[in-house]
């Protein structure tokens, strides 16, 4: 397993950063967020959704009441899913959670702390807020990527 960390130091940081994700993403991948509330969760999502092939991403925001959104990409879709409020393994069953991690398309799991069902192989993201309103994002990759030069 490989440990990746950024520092960042602003929005459109983040957004760069899940979009150097995306890119280096060989197949669809269930990808677990972790972090306090404002952390920068759904913001991650939109720099990932982007770099797969979302091309509005103002059509990317938090599933917080919806529980699960869906968005088009070539070849694929993208699942985005926030688990804060559920509780038991019958929300997970309401929402077709254990569908939608073994559909083969990207999954992007909010709140994945709550999550019910084993997921093999997900790659974890751990934000952290920082002083002066940095970000340190940790990604703990268990799938295959392709390596950048210099990382």
């Amino acid at each position: 397993m490989q440990r990746l960390r950024i520092i960042s130091e602003s929005e459109e940081s983040t957004l760069e950063a899940g979009q150097r994700l995306a890119r280096k993403l060989r197949e669809p991948v269930v990808i677990f967020l972790f972090g306090e509330l404002g952390a920068g969760k759904t913001l991650l999502t939109k720099g990932i959704a982007k770099g797969l092939g979302v091309e509005d991403i103002s059509l990317v925001h938090s599933p917080s009441f919806s529980l699960v959104n869906e968005y088009p990409i070539p070849n694929h879709k993208i699942f985005h899913i926030d688990l804060y409020r559920l509780d038991t393994a019958r929300d997970h069953y309401s929402i077709g959670l254990d569908e939608i991690l073994d559909s083969g398309e990207f999954v992007i799991v909010e709140w994945a702390e709550k999550i019910l069902f084993p997921v093999k192989n997900p790659l974890k993201i751990s934000i952290k807020v920082l002083e002066n309103d940095a970000r340190e994002i940790v990604m703990e990759q268990g799938v295959e990527v392709e390596e950048e030069a210099g990382q």
